[in-house]
């Protein structure tokens, strides 16, 4: 089998200063893509800037032979977003692919929670991903071609103590991403998403902030830290990146080495056409029963079960 390859193709990748961005942007610059490294270099808690990291990395491609240019605007505004996308269009003439990385963490509990701690999270890990794939989308359906990777987290998908703001703004962008995986499907554009689990700045600040590990766990997390490994889950990222990747809408956890698909399913649920408070009490197990589950692609599909059920009702 040949290598897969990005020769022609241009990537912008945010968040690409340090962790699991640069692995992105190293990977694919590695396999010939021209890559635009986004950063601003603020803290994990989303605080200051600095030029340093984006520039860093980019330099650090050219120095292995590759192509690559810096860009350190503010992605969380719609002037940063248009101007990174103006950047990679000015420099390299298209862009094929978006990696949305970027993100901070502002934990507190719920009664803790306020709008200093919710906004910029939001800002960074929601409105971001508008200000950039908005621009970027416009070129890719000109082109009739593109890959947008978004990065959710299970801290969304299945919930995590301290994140109320951070897990709201993670689920939100699973519903991004099986949205314009349906909008991007006539135009050649594929949508998909990572739920990486790496050693990353994110994942220290999270394990430094968790009280309620008990130490069990809080040793099993120290023994396996060592082997999440960002590069590990770079290659994820780049196979969702390539043109000869088949799927789109779907979400993907990766760490350590190991691959998996997060997926939304249906139970085969309870039926009645006089529906009670009651009924839904007495049939509570086989409500949520999960033998026989289904995975519907998309809202129609799952209206289309329920019709079904309902028709062969006498």
């Amino acid at each position: 089998m040949t290598d897969l390859r990005f020769d022609g193709r241009v990537a912008i990748v945010t968040g690409a200063g340090g962790g699991l961005g640069r692995e992105y942007a190293l990977l694919l610059a590695s396999r010939g893509a021209k890559v635009v490294v986004n950063d601003l270099g603020g803290s994990v808690t989303g605080d200051g800037a600095d030029t340093g990291p984006a520039e860093a990395v980019a330099r650090e491609i050219r120095d292995h032979g590759g192509e690559a240019v810096a860009d350190t605007g503010d992605v969380a505004t719609p002037d940063g977003g248009e101007s990174l996308v103006r950047a990679a269009l000015d420099t390299y003439g298209r862009v094929d692919i978006l990696v949305n990385n970027a993100g901070i963490l502002r934990d507190a509990l719920l009664e803790d929670m306020t709008p200093e701690l919710l906004d910029p999270v939001l800002d960074v890990h929601v409105k971001a991903l508008f200000h950039v794939t908005r621009p970027a989308w416009r070129l890719m359906r000109e082109q009739s071609y593109g890959r947008v990777i978004n990065t959710t987290s299970a801290a969304g998908l299945l919930g995590s103590p301290h994140k109320s703001n951070y897990g709201t703004a993670k689920a939100g962008v699973a519903g991004f991403t099986r949205v314009l995986a349906v909008e991007g499907a006539e135009h050649g554009i594929r949508v998909n998403a990572i739920a990486p689990i790496a050693a990353t700045r994110m994942l220290v600040q999270h394990l430094g902030g968790n009280t309620r590990l008990d130490p069990a766990a809080t040793a099993m997390m120290d023994a396996i830290v060592g082997k999440l490994d960002p590069a590990l889950v770079a290659p994820v990222v780049a196979f969702l990146a390539h043109e000869n990747c088949p799927v789109t809408g779907e979400i993907f956890t990766a760490g350590a080495g190991q691959v998996a698909r997060f997926f939304t399913s249906r139970t085969a649920g309870y039926h009645n056409p006089s529906l009670s408070i009651e009924d839904v009490r007495d049939h509570l197990a086989q409500i949520r029963d999960e033998t026989g589950y289904t995975v519907p692609a998309g809202p129609g599909e799952e209206i289309t079960q329920l019709l079904r059920v309902v028709a062969a009702q006498p």
